[in-house]
């Protein structure tokens, strides 16, 4: 049976991330091959940064995780993902979604929220 899709408040699949693969996996190499494709000058990462539970509800968060807008306020407002609360899409999640240069995590919760 397939593992059930964890999706984080931005609409990312966690279950997807290099963070979240490489923690659940214990993999030193899929670290190293993250740190290089996300570390730049201005954030610097470390192999020990590449650990993520997911951000709902995760006990270890990846870095960038840990300061990201857009969970602070799903957290704040207790909703299972953005696509539950009544202002999205919002500012914060407009500006994440450009930041990742990624239709995916849009395209995730639009689908989610076509159920509601």
């Amino acid at each position: 049976m397939p593992e059930e899709k964890i999706v984080a408040f931005c609409g990312l699949l966690c279950n997807e991330c290099p963070a979240f693969i490489a923690k659940r996996t214990n993999d030193d190499e899929a670290r190293k091959k993250a740190v290089d494709a996300w570390s730049s000058e201005d954030f610097p990462l470390k192999i020990g940064d590449i650990n993520c539970d997911g951000c709902i509800g995760g006990k270890e968060l990846f870095k960038h995780c840990t300061m990201c807008d857009v969970r602070k306020c799903g957290l704040e407002k207790g909703i299972k993902n953005c696509a539950y609360c009544a202002e999205y899409p919002c500012k914060k999640l407009e500006e994440l979604w450009g930041f990742l240069q990624s239709s995916q995590a849009r395209d995730m919760l639009n689908e989610i929220r076509k159920t509601l």
